[in-house]
C-alpha cells in the first residue's frame, strides 16, 4: 500500500486533483471515489486512457497497470493528503460556517482581502467531506491567505473539516432552521456550528463574532474570548456599522474606533449587511486600509444566484434560488416587504432537510408571505401545496405547473422574489420572467 508522504510526492509534481473521468486533465491524479450508485474503481483505466497521470484506487482488481496506486480507502486517502498538504502551508486560513449567508460571506471576504493578499477561497460550494479536501490541494504555493467553507448537516461534521482545513481564523456567519432532520433541531445546528469556535480555541486561533446575534454570542462560549473580535451595529465593536438603506442596492457606514466611512456594495437585501460587516472585520484585521476594504466591497458582483439582482425585458428579479430554509427565507420575504415597487411578486418552492419541522415551518413562511401584503404570491412544492386551502396565492406541487401557469399568465412591470431550495430548480422558471 502506497503511504500518504509517498502519494504526496506524485502530488507535487501532479497538483490537478479529478473525481470525474468527464473532466479529466492531463497529468492529473484520478481519485476513484465511491458514490450510492457508482464505484469509481470501475473507471480508474478509462482515467489513465484518457491523460490521468496516475488512478488511485481502493479495489485491487481494477489495478490494471502500473498507474494505479492501491490505498486502503480513496476517500480517506484524500482527505489525509489534504491535511498533510495544509501542514506544509503557513498562511492563514479563515474557516467559515453558519445556517445562511456563508457563500455570500465567503464571496465578500474573499474580494476584500484580495485588494492586498494573493487570496484563494473555496470554489462553489466545495464544502463538505470531499469539497473541503478538493479545496485546501486547490491552495498553491503562491497563496497569502485562505478563505474556506464548511457546511453541514449533522453534529461532528464541522469538526471533522477543521482538523482537514486547519483554520487559524473563524466566523459563523448565523445560526438557523436549516438542515434540522440531521442536526435534531435547532439547538443541535447551534452545537454543531459552535464546533468550529471550540477547534479554534483549542488551537489559539481568533474568532469573529456578530455581537447583535445571542445565539452567536452565546455560543462564544465555546470560543477563546482573548481572541474574539467583534462586529455589530453598536460602536462598542471594533468594527461597527449602519445600514442607510437597501433599496434595491444596499449604501451603508462603518466604522472603526478611529473614524467612520461611506460605502456601497453591489448587494439586495437587509440581510446582507451583517455578511459586509462580517468581510469589513475580517479586512480590518488584517490591516488593509479602508479605501482596500470599499475598493474590495465595491467591486463584487453576485454571479451565484444568492440575493442577485437581475433585470430581465418585463421584471426586476432578485435571483435567490441556490437554497432556502426557514431562515433565509423569512429574510428574504421580510426584504420584500421593506423594497418600494408598484408591484410584488413572490414565487417561493419547497425548502427540504426539515425533517418533522417540515410542515410546522412551510405553514409558517405561507402565512408570513400572505400577510406582508405581496400582490402576487406563487407556492411551487408538495410541501407548501398542502396549504393550498388555507392561504390565498396560487400553489403548484411543481415547477411543471408553476410553469405552465406563468406561461399562460406573465409576470410584468414587477419585483420578482424567485427562492427555493437547490432541489426545486427553480431557475428553469427565470425564463418565463
Amino acid at each position: 500500500m502506497t503511504t500518504i508522504e509517498q502519494l504526496y510526492q506524485h502530488f507535487l509534481k501532479y497538483p490537478v486533483i479529478c473525481t470525474d473521468t468527464r473532466t479529466i486533465t492531463e497529468g492529473c491524479l484520478f481519485f476513484a471515489l465511491k458514490g450510492e450508485h457508482f464505484d469509481a474503481n470501475t473507471f480508474a483505466d478509462k482515467a489513465i486512457t484518457q491523460g490521468a497521470a496516475f488512478a488511485i484506487i481502493d479495489n485491487e482488481v481494477f489495478a490494471k497497470n502500473s498507474n494505479c496506486i492501491l490505498v486502503p480507502d480513496v476517500l480517506s486517502a484524500l482527505q489525509d493528503l489534504a491535511k498533510h498538504h495544509r501542514v506544509q502551508l503557513n498562511i492563514p486560513v479563515i474557516g467559515l460556517t453558519g445556517s445562511n449567508g456563508k457563500t455570500t460571506t465567503k464571496e465578500l471576504i474573499r474580494a476584500v482581502l484580495a485588494e492586498q493578499f494573493k487570496t484563494f477561497a473555496t470554489k462553489g460550494n466545495l464544502n463538505n467531506h470531499i469539497g473541503v479536501p478538493l479545496s485546501i490541494l486547490s491552495i498553491q504555493s503562491d497563496v497569502e491567505i485562505a478563505v474556506i467553507e464548511m457546511g453541514a448537516n449533522h453534529q461532528k461534521e464541522i469538526e471533522f473539516l477543521c482538523e482537514i482545513a486547519q483554520p487559524t481564523h473563524g466566523l459563523i456567519t448565523n445560526v438557523g432552521m436549516a438542515h434540522l432532520d440531521g442536526f435534531g433541531g435547532f439547538e443541535g445546528v447551534k452545537k454543531g456550528k459552535a464546533e468550529l469556535f471550540a477547534y479554534l480555541k483549542a488551537h489559539h486561533g481568533f474568532a469573529f463574532i456578530n455581537r447583535n446575534n445571542p445565539y452567536l454570542l452565546e455560543m462564544s462560549e465555546a470560543a477563546d474570548l482573548n481572541k474574539v473580535v467583534y462586529y455589530g451595529t453598536e460602536k462598542e465593536n471594533t468594527i461597527s456599522g449602519k445600514l442607510k438603506h437597501s433599496d434595491p442596492l444596499i449604501e451603508f457606514e462603518w466604522a472603526t474606533h478611529a473614524a467612520t466611512y461611506q460605502a456601497k456594495a453591489n448587494l439586495t437585501g437587509t440581510y446582507n449587511f451583517e455578511n459586509i460587516l462580517a468581510a469589513i472585520c475580517i479586512g480590518h484585521f488584517f490591516e488593509l486600509t479602508p479605501s482596500q476594504i470599499n475598493n474590495g466591497l465595491a467591486n463584487y458582483f453576485p454571479t451565484n444566484n444568492r440575493s442577485q439582482l437581475t433585470k430581465t425585458e418585463r421584471n426586476t428579479v432578485i435571483c435567490d434560488f441556490y437554497n432556502a430554509n426557514p431562515s433565509s427565507m423569512t429574510a428574504a420575504l421580510n426584504n420584500l416587504k421593506t423594497l418600494n415597487a408598484k408591484h410584488k411578486t413572490a414565487i417561493i418552492g419547497d425548502m427540504f432537510e426539515l425533517g418533522s419541522a417540515a410542515a410546522e415551518q412551510h405553514e409558517m413562511v405561507a402565512r408570513l408571505a400572505s400577510n406582508h401584503q405581496i400582490d402576487t404570491l406563487v407556492f411551487i412544492g408538495k410541501s407548501f401545496y398542502a396549504f393550498k386551502d388555507e392561504f390565498t396565492g396560487h400553489f403548484f406541487p411543481s415547477p411543471v405547473e408553476a410553469k405552465a401557469h406563468l406561461q399562460a399568465n406573465p409576470v410584468k412591470d414587477s419585483l420578482v422574489l424567485l427562492k427555493g431550495s437547490r432541489g426545486m430548480a427553480l431557475e428553469q422558471l427565470l425564463p418565463l420572467l
